[in-house]
């Protein structure tokens, strides 16, 4: 019997790189990359040569916002609930001296800052603090600096905060300047 050789069929792959090529564009153009979402800080720049940059900071200019492992906001010492803690950091900031504590249960010390770019913010959290509430904390003081700048902006230069030139913007910064140190105790 002769035996009869048939040529295999062959499939056409001269497409299947196209076609690969294709499939890799849609996925890269149809998937989404997760970003990480964080604070937006910047950074102190370095401290200048022939300059003391450990200079001691009065301790009326500091104002001490500490989160305990029970996720409760103590400011100097004192329970504040969350939704007190803009107006707690604003009064610190502006009222340039001149207020007493707002939060000491009739205490009449003053506990402010002399003025606002001397005022310190010093966050610090204990290590079990939960993430989200120390970003609700870090939005109220954040909230704190915005308004008073806006408000700033609003007396001072007669203009609404959207409306300001980087001239502007600078001047309101520095009237202004958002200190803040953030620290984790044990």
């Amino acid at each position: 019997m002769k035996s009869s050789r048939h040529p295999a069929p062959q499939v056409n792959a001269g497409s299947m790189a196209d076609i690969a090529f294709l499939l890799l564009i849609f996925f890269l153009v149809t998937t989404t990359i997760s970003m990480d979402s964080g604070l937006s800080r910047k950074l102190p720049p370095p401290c200048p040569p022939n300059t003391d940059c450990n200079a001691d900071i009065k301790e009326r200019n500091i104002l001490r916002v500490m989160i305990n492992p029970n996720n409760d906001i103590l400011v100097s010492e004192e329970i504040v609930a969350i939704k007190d803690l803009k107006q707690v950091v604003a009064n610190f900031i502006d009222n340039n001296g001149t207020k007493t504590c707002d939060y000491c249960h009739g205490k009449s010390e003053i506990t402010s800052s002399e003025n606002p770019q001397k005022a310190v913010i010093s966050l610090q959290t204990a290590a079990k603090t939960k993430y989200e509430f120390y970003i609700e904390v870090q939005d109220e003081i954040t909230k704190a600096y915005y308004d008073l700048r806006a408000t700033y902006a609003l007396e001072i230069l007669r203009k609404p905060s959207d409306d300001l030139t980087e001239k502007d913007l600078k001047e309101v910064k520095e009237a202004y300047p958002f200190i803040l140190s953030e620290a984790q105790t044990e």
